[in-house]
């Protein structure tokens, strides 16, 4: 069954029994050639997560990794080999001889957040699936296009909030749902932790090992230094937003998918500039109104019941109780009691298989998984705003069908960006 479209039929046909087979791992067993084929783009940190995660799957085989660095690429495929002998992965600097491949079903994105949606949409187009790393995209108007292009091309997206999957995160949602503190009216969210002083700029050539002209891509042209390269790049707004883009999604992410707020109205940001040449911010409180919640996020805990313990958090108020939470566990307080779960409240949300067999499961049912696009582009959209209000210094006023700021175009043209031509691939 070598032909793509036979093996991507047997994909799809074989989904039915995938979670009885997950039951009894022993008996799973599965053909070379009915493997999902993958790839993995970007190989810093958080790409070789990927790698990992995914050669432990028995259904998935890994056929490439890309990395426009030359060490990055190198050590991985190095790893790679330690992980399964038998590998012959290939390795490719450009993404885009990864897309080529008719044999490759589908790819992890796990570069800076710029690229992020160039190469899923890319990917798209090519008829690949993607497993992306969060934030989902740089911009507004990146996150319409992959969501326009996904539905075009029908094709398959994972948003990499890995944290989506534990237990806790489906708890708290049962919980909220189910009313356990009422009617939530407001919720505050936050992470600590301070970025580094990067210092003054270090102008310098480019390492020969880093094809820099292309890991720059469709940002404004820059010389080289390394604190704007590899796992500093966060802290510049050219390429991300800072420790609050950092961490945004995995702790907005228990609010969307409990409360899922309505119809942004206003968005408002104060914050401190960053030490050293970066410029993402140092620290940033924002102000959001929905139509039925107002949400804030700072930088350090809120005066509340027990956040200042906790470096990152979401705090829940209902008109019944409150609700305190963390990426592993909660605290639900009514009426003067605090507890840790309500048994009353029932389990409703079927339990996650993992993140990325989630993903893998998606694809061969031809299904969206938890963290899909349309989901995601909603959550990571007031992410977005909040950074355009830093940058103007202002409250912002929202148009949620319209998807632009009202009347003002000065923070309208932060919705999205002119790619440096050379890498306008889209």
């Amino acid at each position: 069954m070598n032909h793509p479209l036979n093996r991507r039929e047997f994909l799809k046909q074989s989904s039915a029994g995938a979670l009885g087979l997950a039951l009894f791992p022993t008996v799973r067993k599965v053909a070379p050639s009915d493997r999902l084929r993958i790839a993995h783009i970007g190989l810093g940190g958080m790409g070789n997560n990927h790698m990992g995660w995914f050669a432990k799957l028995p259904e998935v085989e890994i056929v490439a990794l890309c990395d426009l660095d030359q060490n990055h690429l190198n050590g991985s495929l190095k790893r790679l080999s330690e992980l399964n002998p038998e590998t012959k992965a290939r390795g490719y600097e450009d993404f885009r001889h990864i897309l080529d491949r008719k044999d490759i079903d589908a790819i992890t994105v796990a570069t800076p957040d710029h690229w992020h949606a160039q190469v899923a949409i890319l990917a798209f187009q090519a008829g690949k699936d993607v497993y992306g790393e969060k934030p989902l995209s740089f911009d507004v108007r990146e996150g319409q296009k992959m969501l326009r292009n996904l539905n075009r091309h029908k094709r398959v997206f994972q948003l990499g909030t890995q944290i989506h999957a534990g237990d806790n995160y489906h708890r708290v949602v049962e919980l909220i749902r189910g009313g356990a503190i009422g009617n939530v009216h407001t919720v505050r969210l936050w992470k600590t932790g301070l970025p580094p002083d990067l210092g003054p700029a270090n102008y310098q050539t480019p390492p020969s090992t880093l094809n820099w002209d292309m890991w720059l891509g469709p940002a404004p042209q820059s010389l080289y230094t390394p604190q704007r390269c590899h796992f500093t790049y966060r802290y510049f707004l050219d390429y991300s937003g800072g420790v609050f883009q950092d961490f945004w999604c995995h702790i907005a992410d228990v609010v969307w998918w409990s409360i899922q707020p309505k119809n942004l109205k206003s968005v408002s940001a104060t914050g401190e500039a960053p030490d050293g040449i970066a410029d993402a911010p140092k620290s940033i409180s924002i102000d959001y109104e929905f139509e039925n919640l107002k949400l804030y996020w700072t930088s350090e805990p809120p005066n509340v019941p027990g956040a200042a313990k906790k470096g990152i958090g979401a705090y829940f108020e209902g008109d019944k109780g409150t609700l305190l939470c963390d990426y592993g566990t909660r605290e639900i307080t009514v009426n003067g009691v605090i507890m840790t779960d309500m048994p009353e409240i029932a389990r409703t949300l079927v339990r996650s298989p993992g993140h990325q067999q989630n993903f893998v499961d998606a694809v061969k049912a031809r299904s969206q998984p938890e963290s899909n696009l349309e989901y995601a582009r909603q959550m990571t959209m007031p992410m977005h705003l909040g950074l355009i209000s830093y940058r103007l210094g202002r409250k912002l006023e929202w148009n949620p069908k319209k998807e632009k700021f009202v009347h003002d175009r000065e923070a309208n043209a932060y919705l999205s960006r002119e790619y440096r031509r050379k890498w306008d691939l889209i």
